[in-house]
């Protein structure tokens, strides 16, 4: 009897603190600097949250550790939903993987929503006198080890894009990393590197100008960025998916009422025809999902980069 008693005092409690939400600012931590793809789609959904409920939404960048410095402050955040996280692959699903967090990426947070996904495009040096990627696989099984990738760092998306890529294709290619794959393109252009895994955001520009050439798509299906590109499923790796999940937290144990008016606002926000606009200018295709939907991409992604770090073999200091 004490123990329903309790449970009903809780759940009173939580209606109560949920009814009074928000009656002061919402903190949004980005656990990675400003100006970044990850600050400017964060900043684009806070202005109409802000709207939406009725108080600021201030944004607080916490960069460091490869998003795992910002993540474990709202992991240890006021469970009440006035501190929230937006979390990507990297911070969820990669980071856990690559080295010991403190933070538990499933037991530590609150899904909310995932509110946009980018994907990833398969480029190539223009020098290697492929066009397809059936031509690139064949390519590089003819000439092992000769064959080389570039990335933005040991772990980050790019290289393990790459190592993905070699593992469903069986092909030997070299890793040579970078410190930003913007500075890789000089020579995807002159040829000292032959292909590049790169968010759609970042290497857009250079497909159009024609100083690389894109050969496939890594998400299930076509984007609407680049409609003409074929996926890479149908370029010739069925399975192959290699995307950024742009979602939102909250500290775990925030009450269900809340997490359920954010999820509401949040889904209502990235489908409206502005913020869709908006985002897909950023590069960002707008999702919308449920609380459940965000927490078991979290754990498939997961599982699926584990594989990736553990087969290749891919270590961080």
């Amino acid at each position: 009897m004490r123990a329903l008693l309790a449970g009903a005092l809780v759940m009173a409690a939580e209606s109560v603190a949920a009814q009074a939400y928000p009656s002061k600012p919402i903190r949004w931590v980005v656990p990675f600097p400003t100006s970044g793809a990850t600050d400017i789609l964060t900043r684009t959904i806070a202005h109409k949250l802000s709207e939406a409920l009725g108080q600021p939404v201030i944004i607080d960048n916490k960069p460091g550790a490869g998003g795992a410095l910002g993540s474990d402050l709202v992991a240890k955040a006021a469970p009440d939903g006035y501190t929230l996280l937006m979390a990507t692959t990297s911070t969820h699903s990669i980071g856990p993987a690559l080295q010991k967090l403190p933070y538990d990426a499933q037991r530590d947070f609150a899904a909310i929503s995932v509110v946009a996904d980018a994907t990833n495009v398969l480029v190539v040096s223009p020098q290697l006198g492929v066009n397809t990627v059936r031509e690139l696989i064949a390519l590089a099984k003819s000439k092992p080890g000769q064959l080389n990738y570039s990335s933005s760092g040991t772990g980050a998306i790019p290289h393990l894009s790459g190592e993905r890529f070699k593992s469903m294709t069986g092909i030997d290619v070299l890793h040579i990393p970078y410190k930003g794959t913007a500075l890789a393109i000089p020579d995807i252009i002159n040829g000292q590197i032959a292909m590049m895994f790169d968010s759609i955001v970042s290497v857009m520009p250079h497909i159009r100008s024609g100083k690389v050439k894109a050969l496939a798509i890594s998400s299930e299906k076509r984007s609407l960025l680049l409609p003409e590109l074929p996926t890479m499923a149908e370029a010739g790796v069925p399975g192959y998916v290699s995307d950024t999940y742009f979602g939102v937290f909250a500290p775990a144990g925030t009450p269900r009422e809340i997490v359920a008016r954010l999820n509401a606002e949040l889904v209502k926000i990235v489908r409206d025809k502005d913020t869709k606009e908006r985002l897909l200018k950023l590069g960002a295709e707008p999702v919308g999902s449920t609380p459940e939907q965000l927490a078991a991409l979290v754990n498939s992604e997961n599982a699926k980069w584990a594989k990736v770090i553990k087969d290749a073999g891919v270590k961080v200091d």
